[in-house]
């Protein structure tokens, strides 16, 4: 593996308790960043956050994205303890159900939209300001495959993360005349807590997409997003990186 150098680095992970959030947060510890946990699940985010060294360097931070007074209150609660803050993958999202659009419940389709998308935005905006005026950051926005396909019974996360793709490029171009990187990655399926939301056949589907012929290892997302976040990557911004195993075709 290689180290990439984010030694001093301040970072906020969403949804950092389990998946992928927590292999982005061990790997940027590895890499010398400090890490905020930011998840709904606050004891397993104090759970994670032990396990993967605690004290200083690595911290729990109970925050529900879909909701502007939480997110307001871990970036103080952040900023705080770290002094500043340098990094944001705004990773926390949900699956939905599986479902035709003419089925789809209602609710269902907002709740998606609230965390997968509105979470993004509401946490870029928060920690926006804070990176403009000391110059310096990097934000990466998880969205997926599916946001530039589309699956087929799952419009409502397909629609989410396809906001997101949109999102990141307008944030990259509002910051393109600064020092501060905005990139989003698009995974194919790995294999995480999130398939507990999805049916057999749905999963199935998905890995019949991937040329690969295997789901993702959150490691492997892991390491792309070690180097996004890194001052290396000083040039991209509103950009795409695909995961997706040989599936994406554009």
């Amino acid at each position: 593996m290689n180290r990439i150098d984010l030694d001093g680095r301040r970072a906020v992970i969403t949804g950092g308790a389990q998946g992928i959030g927590r292999a982005v947060a061990e790997r940027f510890l590895e890499s010398g960043a400090r890490v905020a946990i930011w998840d709904r699940d606050g004891a397993l985010a104090a759970k994670t956050a032990a396990a993967l060294g605690g004290g200083e360097a690595c911290r729990a931070v109970a925050c529900d994205v879909t909701d502007w007074a939480s997110v307001q209150a871990a970036r103080d609660a952040t900023l705080a303890a770290f002094g500043g803050l340098d990094i944001l993958v705004a990773n926390a999202g949900i699956s939905g159900a599986n479902a035709s659009v003419a089925d789809y419940p209602v609710e269902e389709w907002q709740r998606v939209l609230d965390i997968d998308l509105t979470g993004v935005f509401l946490c870029c905006k928060a920690v926006v300001p804070t990176m403009t005026e000391a110059g310096y950051g990097r934000i990466v926005n998880v969205a997926s495959i599916a946001g530039k396909e589309g699956n087929p019974n799952a419009s409502a996360y397909s629609a989410a993360k396809a906001g997101v793709i949109a999102l990141t490029k307008s944030l990259g171009k509002e910051l393109a005349d600064r020092d501060i990187a905005v990139n989003c990655i698009t995974p194919a399926a790995a294999k995480t807590a999130i398939f507990d939301q999805m049916s057999q056949t749905h999963i199935d589907y998905m890995l019949s997409k991937i040329p690969r012929a295997r789901f993702l290892k959150v490691e492997e997302v892991a390491s792309l997003v070690a180097w996004l976040v890194s001052a290396e990557n000083a040039f991209t911004t509103g950009a795409v990186f695909d995961l997706s195993g040989g599936r994406a075709t554009y």
